[in-house]
């Protein structure tokens, strides 16, 4: 690649990470080419769909997120790997709206979203199971309790982008806190909830 065409796709990159992170992947391509300085042609020169640079635009995050989730599996404390998930997670939703978006949206030329989405799962599950195998973590948690979680931070981090981190976290504290094995009381059933339900728009009436 010529070393302008490789700092064109630079600058609408960075032009897109920043404009994701404030707005959310629904950001117009024009608006992501203007931002840049930038013709749209030059932009779908690089990237020929929308689908494309959000994959692109979000490959290191997507990296993070599995690591995170690997380095989870992989701790020899259950209960840590299992916090720590969650709280790096919660992390990159509280800095970046559009992660979320990006990472649960279904794009059929980007990345494989039922396996990731399958991984996820799966990788969830055995960390939840290993906690209560260790009398950690409640016996009444179900895995559906990850995506409330994440559902409730989603609402947290719609909020002011000063004050997202901070309220993030004390959410998440509080809500692990609850999840720990000790708590008495009976939880109410379980919400037949998915990963994919979190980006879903809501119904209007």
């Amino acid at each position: 690649m010529r070393a302008d065409a490789r700092h064109n796709r630079e600058r609408i990159l960075r032009a897109a990470r920043e404009a994701y992170a404030v707005r959310g992947i629904d950001v117009p391509v024009t608006t992501i080419a203007r931002r840049a300085g930038v013709a749209a042609a030059t932009l779908y020169r690089h990237f020929p769909t929308r689908a494309a640079l959000i994959n692109e635009a979000f490959a290191e995050q997507f990296a993070h997120c599995v690591a995170a989730l690997d380095e989870a599996l992989a701790d020899p404390d259950p209960w840590r790997g299992f916090c720590s998930v969650i709280e790096k997670v919660c992390a990159m939703q509280a800095t970046d709206r559009g992660f979320t978006g990006a990472f649960l949206t279904q794009f059929p030329d980007a990345i494989d979203y039922d396996s990731e989405r399958t991984r996820a799962e799966d990788g969830i599950a055995e960390l939840v199971r290993r906690a209560k195998d260790t009398g950690q973590l409640r016996e009444d948690f179900d895995p559906t309790d990850i995506t409330l979680l994440l559902l409730a931070n989603c609402g947290v981090v719609e909020g002011s982008q000063q004050v997202s981190p901070a309220a993030s976290r004390r959410l998440v504290t509080y809500l692990l806190q609850s999840f720990r094995a000790g708590h008495a009381e009976p939880l109410a059933p379980p919400a037949p909830l998915e990963l994919h339900q979190i980006h879903q728009p809501a119904r209007r009436h």
